[in-house]
């Protein structure tokens, strides 16, 4: 696998497509390569952008999450929410890299990755490619972030491999392989956290990933994201006292 982070333009709220800042910085794609995108650079490029002098953070966040446990329970007074069925800070609301603006997650991700594969393919006549909007996230009990898809097209965010067998020749019952996250951690890394100015990255070499040539269904989306009752850590995440988002 190679990984190579993409330099472009600095992006301002609103002032280029995200269709046409990929034309711009990406001299060709090869096929079956992955193209990862940052959260915030889609977001900028789609306008969900809010001037910090107009907004009370607090508010977004609570607007913007599905659910949240307040600051004021937090030991870093740091919002912790649940939006789109993902563990996330915030909301997901950053204000780094901005000039003076809130970002927020893109209003719909799953249909800007459907959106910019759909161009990707046309514009550069390639059959097979992947799509990740990525953002960087911290792990339980782990210090420091590392990158994750917020949604893919393309390809099968989870491999299966039930049913293979181990080296021994004992079969899997529960193996299943992140592929979406896998590679938004490894494009995040590269494309880095501060003034690198690189919020493209295109991943080659991808022997494992199964690419498709339509977007996901409903039923494949389903099959990546896990209900919080339903979840490994479900007896954590069940006994927290989250609030629900304001209206």
């Amino acid at each position: 696998m190679r990984v190579t982070a993409v330099k472009t333009r600095i992006v301002e709220a609103g002032s280029i497509d995200i269709t046409e800042l990929l034309v711009e910085s990406l001299k060709g794609v090869p096929e079956r390569s992955v193209i990862a995108i940052t959260s915030k650079v889609v977001s900028l490029c789609e306008g969900n952008a809010l001037p910090v002098s107009d907004y009370n953070k607090d508010d977004l966040i609570e607007k913007e999450a599905d659910l949240f446990i307040p600051r004021s329970d937090s030991k870093y007074s740091v919002y912790l929410t649940i939006k789109n069925n993902m563990l996330v800070p915030t909301a997901g609301i950053d204000e780094s890299n901005t000039n003076g603006y809130y970002v927020l997650w893109p209003k719909d991700p799953q249909e800007s990755a459907n959106r910019c594969w759909e161009f990707v393919r046309k514009h550069f006549g390639i059959k097979h490619v992947g799509i990740i909007i990525t953002d960087s996230t911290s792990n339980p009990m782990r210090l420091g972030v590392t990158g994750r898809s917020i949604a893919s097209c393309g390809f099968s965010p989870v491999t299966f491999k039930i049913g293979h067998t181990d080296l021994f020749g004992r079969p899997l019952r529960q193996t299943r392989i992140n592929v979406a996250d896998a590679l938004a951690a490894s494009a995040v890394l590269v494309m880095g956290e501060s003034d690198e100015q690189t919020p493209v990255a295109l991943i080659e070499d991808l022997p494992f990933a199964e690419f498709s040539d339509h977007v996901p269904t409903a039923e494949q989306l389903a099959a990546w994201s896990v209900e919080m009752e339903d979840d490994l850590y479900a007896h954590f995440l069940t006994r927290m006292d989250w609030k629900k988002k304001k209206d």
